[in-house]
């Protein structure tokens, strides 16, 4: 049995004429989401979360055993000029947040973080396994 192949010869031109999808009209009022690396060593997490357009005032960041929780605002500034207006604004303002859990519990009394050119950085030692303890009985 032979195959039959459907061919449009337009596809081939245009194959790679775009690089990228074009969006019209997108939803620009949408949260952006809080792009996260998280890195495991022998004794800690290393946690880096892009946050640009945030002050370090207005990061929270908790911790609950593994469960670790960001949450960043950024704030609307209105500077409007005398005789500007505002044509398009497809910058984001509002709360965002992100919550994942790691595989060990987190030591909060030496937990770090350090907020630099809009990446927040964490370091969150792990806690020591607690080794179950056999009681003697008298």
């Amino acid at each position: 049995m032979s195959n039959i192949t459907r061919r449009d010869p337009f596809e081939d031109f245009f194959r790679g004429f775009f690089v990228r999808p074009v969006e019209f009209g997108g939803n620009a009022t949408e949260a952006p989401q809080m792009r996260v690396d998280v890195k495991e060593s022998p004794e800690s997490y290393a946690v880096h979360a892009e946050l640009p357009g945030v002050t370090k005032d207005d990061i929270h960041v908790s911790i609950d055993g593994p469960v670790v929780s960001i949450t960043a605002e950024r704030k609307q500034q209105s500077e409007q000029k005398d005789g500007e207006r505002v044509l398009r604004t497809e910058r984001y303002y509002g709360k965002v947040s992100r919550s994942f859990q790691l595989g060990q519990d987190v030591d909060e009394a030496r937990a770090g973080a350090k907020f630099v050119d809009g990446v927040l950085e964490l370091t969150l030692p792990k806690k020591a396994a607690v080794q179950a303890r056999r009681l003697t009985i008298e």
